[in-house]
């Protein structure tokens, strides 16, 4: 429970369907100053005890400030000082809630997990379970949980994914429950009100180096105060003057350089992922055409998904797409259906 009205009215279903349920809030690392994580701040915490008190169920907070410190937040900083742009909500969700927590709460005697996630968990007559995109096109978050496996799916509930949000806010106010019109949370919940760039500052000075910004003609437009500062696709704050609109095509970490170019130059038709995984557990039999998302609130791609050895896989896209950006999750679906995804690589 977040104190957010989509775990609360999740909750709240499971009470009417039957379950015997607990309630828990994780606190989770943030910086030392006032506004600390948002998915924990005390606001959140009062509205999910107050929530819990409500439907009649146990409420506990669990510290995971240091698994999430290690688990999350150091590979967030470390990715980014290599050059690449990663999304931690997946590593989250991946190894803190379906990792840590159901391990804790499984070994507690709970048989499920269950959360507030715009998603459908499907059961096949062959005893596997499908995931499948949440009936909210505007909310489905069915792209940060593609690293689910069959044995966390086994054991995993998701009472909202048949819902559209305007629905689960009405449905909310209807049981009186005191989070029904709190804002959704936004951005990153350990940086507080920073931009991220504040806070890569912070906690990697040293990897924070100045070099060159070029053309992809390799001529020098100007300086950069460090790669992390940027990511593919980005236009504004480049801090360079020029007669058209520039964007960043790639990181050269080796050169630690940002090469800019026009809108023409952004664009590419095919992608390498690694670290893939597949929701089924097995590779599929490739090339197959695929709808991919390169990014969480990309519009679907059609392409062409091919399995390659160890753990890789390249997508060959009908367009080209302009953000395509290494550190990024590509994912990728038939209909509804999560197949899988990956780390961008290249």
């Amino acid at each position: 429970m977040s104190g957010g009205v989509d775990s609360s009215m999740a909750a709240a279903l499971l009470v009417e369907q039957g379950y015997r349920v607990l309630g828990v809030m994780l606190r989770l690392w943030a910086e030392e100053g006032p506004a600390g994580n948002r998915c924990c701040a005390p606001d959140a915490m009062s509205g999910a005890r107050q929530v819990a008190d409500l439907l009649g169920i146990p409420f506990y907070v669990r510290d995971y400030r240091e698994w999430f410190k290690q688990a999350v937040v150091d590979p967030f900083v470390t990715t980014y000082a290599q050059g690449q742009t990663p999304n931690p909500c997946i590593t989250c969700n991946t190894r803190i809630r379906f990792g840590r927590l159901l391990d804790e709460a499984r070994g507690l005697g709970a048989s499920y997990l269950a959360t507030g996630h715009y998603v459908r968990r499907c059961p096949t007559p062959g005893g596997e379970y499908q995931l499948l995109k949440g009936v909210d096109a505007a909310k489905d978050q069915s792209y940060v949980l593609y690293r689910l496996t069959q044995a966390q799916l086994a054991h995993a509930l998701f009472p909202i994914g048949d819902y559209v949000k305007p629905d689960i806010r009405s449905m909310a106010r209807t049981r009186g429950l005191p989070v029904s019109d709190r804002p959704d949370s936004q951005d990153l919940c350990f940086l507080g009100a920073d931009d991220y760039r504040e806070f890569m500052a912070r906690h990697m000075p040293g990897n924070l180096r100045p070099g060159p910004m070029e053309d992809s003609a390799g001529h020098v437009l100007g300086q950069h105060p460090g790669l992390a500062n940027y990511t593919v696709g980005q236009r504004k704050g480049l801090g360079i003057r020029a007669s058209r609109p520039r964007y960043v095509l790639r990181l050269d970490v080796a050169r630690n350089a940002v090469i800019v170019g026009g809108a023409d130059e952004l664009g590419r038709s095919e992608l390498t992922a690694h670290q893939v995984s597949y929701v089924r557990g097995q590779v599929p039999d490739g090339p197959l055409p695929v709808m991919a998302k390169i990014r969480y609130k990309a519009p679907d791609a059609p392409a062409e998904l091919t399995p390659l050895p160890d753990l890789r896989a390249r997508l060959r896209f009908e367009q080209p797409l302009r953000d395509i950006t290494p550190g990024q999750s590509v994912v990728f679906y038939t209909g509804d259906v999560l197949l899988g995804g990956g780390v961008i690589h290249a």
